[in-house]
């Protein structure tokens, strides 16, 4: 591996060297002489990492390059070449839900989110917004001298302004309090008024989310934050949530490339994450849902919805890459920590509300449909479920200071939970006990630091998930999930990755003492039966 010249470490090195041993000593002794213990200068406070999550909204499992998507995404790409790429990271299918335990680092319930924002309900743990026995990321790192930062869409609580992000730990936020759904401004089907520091403002014909979210991220990087002091930013993307819509040089790269159909493209994605060793060469493509692509009445409007699509994901790669740079121009690069993943697999709506508009522009109101499920390449269903295809995402790692070998692809799980315990001991931080003087919920994710450094956890995986009836739990490589109304299902996910071979009747004590597992963890959670009684 090459030595990068302008390494910290490295321009340190050399520095001691022409400095000269002698005088070395000689410094040490002076500094010693000079404080007391009392007046010694602190520690510097920037010498701790800085730390940067990213979030994509309802982009599926291969939609990267390095995933297997044929959408340039160079940036990202290159961020899991420097840094590592976890292949089987988990969220809770939902964007709040999502949100949620990305933030909290519990399961929802226990925030008061086991459901959506707009959920009201007299049980706590439904009441619509994060509550107050549960602290956030940036709550916890202000304690420990953080400067912290969000940008986009926040959808964990926003009808009242004690809910917003400025509120629960955020020094500054620019973004929409609620869901997604605006891309240019104003949106014409979707209420998303814009804030800057609880002020609306109203941005330009010339504004587009995706770039507007990182430029606030940027100008906080260089001319806003301190530069004595480590910063945490939190940038959640609307993109790539439908209503389609996306500048026209970034739909003209992919005008023509969806006219080959569903099939073409979802073998070839698999194909390709054979081809990088995503996946073993032995396993086979679970069954399609989308129909022949010879069938298909209207193929330029498929090919165009799934063309706009991927020029979001590019133009949100795109943005990642400049504030990647950014972090560069500021030399800070070395020592930031950023991780990319997405809220949720792929979203299986399909409408075209706009038939007489082009797909693509302000005015269009389209989702992708079918798609998802090439966008979930290899695995199953889709947002909102609990089979792989609606609880995985690619987590992309990038911190060169601290991940020494580049390129690791970590097959060890991880969840969303664990983001939070993750960024605390990153940061040297410890998790709260109490807050504003409330006994806080304790933490139900564990830290995956030990992964970033190249070990093991040691531990079987015990999750467990719940959305809308739909319910899973997974110990160890056994899963048991079920939709909603239907039936359990069994797999064993080391031979079956894609859940396509249901071990329910050959295993039935395996799927017993799963079932126990999971109605144990659910009555302790307060997780209730789909849909609410009250």
């Amino acid at each position: 591996m090459p030595v990068n010249q302008n390494s910290p470490f490295l321009r340190v090195l050399c520095g001691l060297k022409s400095f000269g041993i002698v005088s070395l000593v000689a410094l040490c002794l002076v500094s010693s002489s000079v404080y007391s213990e009392q007046d010694k200068p602190p520690v510097v406070s920037s010498s701790k990492p800085n730390i940067i999550v990213i979030l994509a909204d309802d982009m599926g499992y291969s939609d990267l390059g390095c995933t297997g998507s044929e959408i340039e995404t160079p940036n990202l790409d290159r961020m899991a070449e420097e840094g590592a790429l976890f292949t089987h990271f988990y969220n809770t299918s939902r964007c709040c839900p999502s949100r949620t335990s990305l933030l909290t680092g519990q399961y929802q319930w226990d925030a008061g989110m086991g459901h959506m924002d707009t959920t009201r309900s007299s049980y706590s743990e439904y009441q619509g917004f994060i509550n107050d026995k549960s602290v956030t990321i940036a709550e916890a790192l202000r304690l420990k001298g953080y400067q912290t930062f969000m940008s986009g869409k926040w959808h964990v609580g926003s009808s009242e302004r004690n809910m917003w992000p400025d509120h629960r730990g955020f020094d500054q936020f620019y973004g929409v309090p609620a869901g997604g759904g605006i891309y240019f401004y104003p949106s014409k089907y979707w209420d998303r008024p814009v804030y800057w520091n609880g002020e609306q403002v109203y941005p330009g014909d010339s504004w587009y989310s995706t770039d507007a979210f990182t430029d606030y991220a940027i100008d906080y990087i260089k001319d806003k934050r301190d530069e004595e002091k480590p910063f945490f930013m939190y940038i959640a993307y609307v993109a790539p949530h439908f209503p389609l819509m996306a500048k026209p040089r970034d739909i003209e790269k992919y005008r023509d490339t969806y006219r080959v159909g569903y099939d073409a493209i979802r073998k070839a994605r698999f194909e390709k994450q054979k081809a990088i060793g995503l996946i073993s060469e032995d396993l086979e493509m679970s069954e399609p849902v989308y129909p022949d692509w010879d069938t298909v009445e209207d193929k330029n409007q498929e090919a165009m919805e799934m063309a706009v699509y991927a020029a979001m994901v590019d133009c949100m790669d795109q943005n990642i890459g400049k504030l990647m740079d950014s972090l560069e121009e500021e030399g800070i690069a070395e020592n930031t920590v950023v991780f990319f993943l997405s809220d949720n697999g792929a979203c299986q709506t399909d409408w075209n509300k706009t038939p007489d508009i082009e797909i693509g522009g302000r005015d269009s109101n389209v989702a992708y449909g079918i798609w998802n499920n090439v966008s979930n390449t290899p695995y199953r269903m889709r947002k909102g479920q609990e089979h792989e295809g609606g609880i995985i995402t690619p987590l992309v790692a990038h911190w060169p200071a601290g991940i020494r070998s580049k390129g690791r692809r970590v097959s060890e799980t991880a969840h969303i939970n664990d983001l939070m315990p993750t960024c605390l001991e990153i940061a040297g931080a410890a998790y709260p006990e109490t807050y504003n003087g409330v006994e806080l919920d304790p933490l139900d994710g564990e830290s995956f630091l030990p992964l970033l450094r190249g070990g093991s956890r040691g531990e079987e995986p015990l999750y467990f998930w719940e959305h809308e009836g739909n319910r899973a739990v997974r110990h160890g490589d056994w899963k048991l999930v079920v939709l909603h109304k239907g039936d359990w299902e069994l797999y064993n996910l080391n031979y079956d990755p894609f859940e396509m071979n249901n071990l329910i009747d050959e295993s039935p004590e395996k799927a017993a003492a799963l079932l126990a597992q999971y109605e144990s963890w659910a009555k302790e959670h307060g997780v209730r039966s789909w849909p609410l009684n009250q």
